[in-house]
């Protein structure tokens, strides 16, 4: 790796520049560059516990929009900023080396996540797939995806595919550290950290956490470490550290190419996101035969405890005639999902004829527009009109397209990859949409 463009690379630099406060202070690559590229420096790092806090999310029905039950939860864990900034270096270092490898094993086209050498983003990889399913007109179609991922990531097993990567049997001091530390990493709740501070756990209070140089002093870290929990399990990585991507996907390094290699000797399509995945196989020379192999193939690392598919997001379709598409899954494994109509993956849904953008980014897209509308007409009052209307209208409507963008610009971009396919019906009109709303729930008198 060219060290000197790695760290002038303005990209590199801005990653590396986070606001939140941690356990040290805030630093970048750029002054940390001769601590963090000295392997005995790093060998001996003490390496500081993640702040941990639970995210959740709203979910949404493509009819019903927002469910008011079952929110999605995310666990986020973000790291020291020394920490970050060691594990950036790493991660730049290893992924030169992953994906010198994947070309080396013809499978540079397969894991299309987290890559900075491919210049595609998930637009370009569903056209992909797309194409080559009208292409073969008659085919079976696999999406799927993996039962937490991250949190089942084996520890011996990744070491083992670090090692083969770097081409040795043992992993560097330097390098084991860092292994280390993000295997066996240790976690620190943020409402603890809040009730250290005084502080509860709202936005504004958050804001003031994080306006701290430090949050906590270092004699209060010290007295406090019992909040501290390690991760002693033997499996799991934090997501969001800016090395487990990386790491995620030389874990699956083993598996992509024994899949895509059965998958391309019967002439089909692999493509992986992160912990999605879509598999196309024409249906000619025993290919239901050969889909059930490919299933086969992931269970038998599932058996081997190192990933499991996860059965109401895995379908098997199969695509024939004049666009005519069946969900089959019950006839390869049973228990996969077949309420399914249609192939989603990567944010569109395909129905074997035309392509769109998925239900419930549409509905979401509509509530979001809708409620803030009506928060806005809420507070109307003849002096002020509709206070910050300007800004609705910028982010979901038509006049937000041009500076900054907003989610309309990103349709208009997937328009222009699917000239031919109704991708941007359901979303028109939407400052007339925006205005009736606001007439609607304006304080009456």
């Amino acid at each position: 790796m060219d060290e000197n463009k790695w760290f002038s690379d303005e990209n590199v630099i801005q990653k590396s520049k986070k606001a939140y406060a941690h356990f040290d202070l805030r630093t970048n690559v750029v002054k940390a560059r001769k601590y963090i590229t000295n392997p005995d420096k790093i060998k001996h790092h003490g390496f500081y516990p993640f702040i941990k806090y639970v995210m959740r999310y709203d979910r949404f029905h493509k009819v019903n929009g927002k469910l008011a039950f079952d929110p999605k939860e995310r666990e986020i864990c973000y790291s020291a900023h020394i920490d970050r900034c060691i594990y950036q270096y790493y991660s730049a270092l290893l992924n030169e080396k992953y994906n010198l490898r994947l070309k080396h094993d013809g499978i540079n086209n397969v894991p299309v996540a987290y890559r900075t050498d491919l210049h595609c983003n998930n637009i370009d990889i569903f056209r992909q797939a797309i194409d080559f399913i009208r292409e073969c007109q008659s085919c079976y179609v696999m999406i799927g995806d993996f039962t937490d991922f991250f949190d089942k990531i084996n520890h011996q097993y990744l070491k083992r595919q670090l090692c083969n990567l770097l081409g040795i049997k043992r992993l560097k001091p330097d390098y084991y550290a860092v292994f280390k530390s993000i295997t066996q990493y240790s976690t620190w709740d943020l409402d603890n950290l809040l009730k250290l501070n005084n502080l509860k756990d709202t936005r504004a209070d958050r804001r003031k956490l994080n306006f701290k140089s430090r949050v906590l002093p270092v004699s209060v870290f010290k007295a406090n470490r019992n909040y501290i929990k390690r991760n002693d399990s033997g499996k799991g990585i934090p997501e969001g550290s800016a090395i487990s991507a990386c790491l995620a996907n030389i874990y699956m390094l083993e598996i992509d190419k024994k899949i895509n290699d059965f998958v391309m000797e019967h002439d089909g399509f692999y493509r992986r996101y992160s912990d999605d995945f879509i598999i196309i196989l024409p249906t000619k020379d025993r290919a239901f035969d050969h889909m059930k192999h490919i299933i086969k193939l992931f269970n038998d690392y599932h058996d081997e405890g190192l990933l499991k598919l996860q059965p109401n997001k895995t379908q098997v379709f199969r695509l024939y005639g004049q666009g005519n598409l069946d969900n089959i899954g019950h006839l390869f494994k049973p228990g996969l999902n077949e309420l399914k109509r249609n192939i989603n993956f990567l944010g569109f849904s395909f129905d074997g004829k035309h392509v769109t953008l998925r239900g419930k980014t549409i509905s979401k897209y509509n509530y979001r527009r809708r409620h803030k509308a009506i928060g806005i007409a809420s507070h109307y009052t003849k002096e002020k009109g509709f206070k910050g209307s300007d800004k609705l209208y910028m982010l979901y409507s038509e006049r937000g397209e041009n500076g900054k963008g907003n989610f309309l610009t990103y349709v208009h971009r997937v328009k222009k990859e699917f000239p031919n396919d109704p991708v941007d019906a359901p979303i028109k009109n939407n400052m007339v949409k925006i205005r009736r709303t606001l007439k609607k729930y304006q304080p009456k008198g």
